[in-house]
């Protein structure tokens, strides 16, 4: 027996672009494909979930238009629908959790604890009584179940046919627990494939939009949401070269490691390179791809292994900071802090990262093998992005109206202002580096071969 549960691809409450009845185009394939087993295979109804009362300006999300298509899209293959409410897990497991985080100065990541806290973890709780297998899931991963049938071993999660859209990054925290009783419809093939099945089966979603953005937000800017929950109170933006007051921000909460955006200072562009969270300071940089910031040593803690490390203390993998089809070689050094209960690694990534943010996930593979995800915690020693002396200093005057006005800032001289081209140029080659070396890995990974033979050789191995 299979339930599925849909839940878009991103974690999501309510919204056209993030609630559970968002993109269903890619679910609801899911959702087609699983009942396509043999009829010995019984299918009982799809489980939703959704979020009715949650103070997030409901006004301004759609959900009833995404009930409505989820409705029309089990009408049209003759699936029964369920709903099951989780809003009070989401707010105590999610949402809580996320205004914290901001509050402390760090950038936490919704999705990858929606994957964890609620999609695998509350809803496996509310459907535990109901007798089923497996739980599909529209999420663009792989994973291998042992055909041996033994408690002790292992499932693996893999990476996808589509490098672009994998979702192994925002399941890399997920438990042995939960990894056992999933599986994957859509892994052997990409988004592509999946919008021509949605057109072949005339599905009423075929058209809609791919969901984006943060999962429980819809159509409501970060900036109001945090805002809302966590108010404003204004603080100085001080360079972090020279300790010069550049202007005033609405608090350090709304702004994170590498930002751009909402600084609002001239003579830019100037990014987001540390936080003071005591004293409420943000420090900005015009300098912040330079070759003397060399950022590609981080910490994480909170680690969680899907597959087990070989013995050795350090061991050498891949690494993803953020989603995307990109990887870094990294090493990952193990250590035990003292009085500290948890495990922290340290990492080094074969190149440098413009934006690695404490409270975001770095996952950590071998070749096509998620093996776990850790949290990246905040600098330490001279790790993060260097800020003088004089700026710290400045940061901790109490009454910060002795600063008089902001200075006026000058125009960056010709000279940085080439040296800021060629390592703008340089980061794209990065990026761009990056993106083919995941589009060569994918054909070494995945041969070309029959998605749909490939399906149904994985779905007729499990059962």
């Amino acid at each position: 027996m299979v339930i599925f549960n849909h839940t878009c691809a991103a974690p999501c409450l309510i919204n056209t672009s993030k609630s559970p009845f968002c993109s269903a185009v890619v679910s609801i394939a899911a959702l087609l494909f699983a009942s396509s087993t043999p009829p010995d295979i019984p299918v009982p109804p799809s489980t939703f979930w959704f979020q009715e009362d949650f103070d997030n300006f409901w006004s301004e999300c759609p959900w009833e238009e995404d009930l409505k298509y989820a409705k029309a899209v089990c009408n049209r293959i003759e699936v029964p629908l369920e709903v099951v409410h989780l809003t009070d897990e989401y707010w105590k497991n999610v949402v809580s959790y996320i205004i914290d985080e901001y509050r402390c100065g760090r950038t936490p990541n919704p999705d990858v604890l929606c994957n964890t806290r609620i999609k695998f973890g509350a809803f496996m709780d509310a459907i535990k009584s109901m007798d089923f297998d497996y739980v599909a899931s529209g999420h663009y991963a792989n994973v291998v179940h042992s055909c041996t049938n033994q408690v002790d071993d292992d499932s693996i999660l893999e990476l996808s046919q589509d490098m672009v859209k994998d979702q192994t990054y925002f399941l890399s925290h997920l438990s042995q627990v939960q990894l056992k009783r999933l599986i994957f419809p859509l892994g052997c093939i990409s988004k592509e494939e999946v919008r021509k099945l949605a057109t072949q089966f005339d599905l009423p979603n075929k058209d809609r939009k791919d969901s984006q953005g943060i999962c429980f937000l819809g159509k409501i800017k970060f900036s109001e949401f945090v805002a809302r929950h966590i108010g404003e109170e204004e603080g100085v933006i001080l360079e972090a070269e020279t300790g010069d007051f550049l202007g005033k921000h609405r608090g350090f909460w709304f702004y994170t490691i590498g930002q751009r955006q909402g600084l609002r200072l001239p003579g830019g562009p100037w990014y987001v390179v540390e936080k003071d969270v005591k004293n409420n300071v943000v420090f900005a940089s015009r300098n912040y791809f330079s070759f003397d910031k060399r950022r590609r040593i981080f910490r994480v803690g909170s680690l969680r292994w899907l597959s087990r490390l070989g013995t050795d203390q350090t061991c050498h993998l891949q690494c993803k900071v953020r989603h995307g089809p990109g990887f870094y070689n990294c090493s990952l050094t193990m250590e035990s802090g003292e009085g500290c209960d948890e495990d922290v690694a340290v990492v080094q990534l074969s190149e440098d990262d413009q934006g690695l943010a404490a409270g975001q996930f770095a996952a950590f593979y071998q070749g096509k093998t998620c093996l776990g995800s850790g949290v990246i915690l905040e600098s330490w020693d001279d790790k993060g992005f260097p800020v003088c002396a004089k700026a710290l200093e400045i940061a901790r005057i109490e009454d910060k109206s002795l600063l008089g006005k902001p200075v006026k800032i000058k125009v960056k001289p010709p000279l940085e202002l080439d040296q800021e081209v060629g390592s703008t140029e340089l980061n794209k080659e990065h990026k761009s580096s990056q993106i083919a070396a995941a589009k060569r890995g994918r054909l070494a990974l995945f041969p070309p071969i029959k998605w749909l033979q490939q399906f149904r050789d994985n779905w007729f191995r499990i059962f």
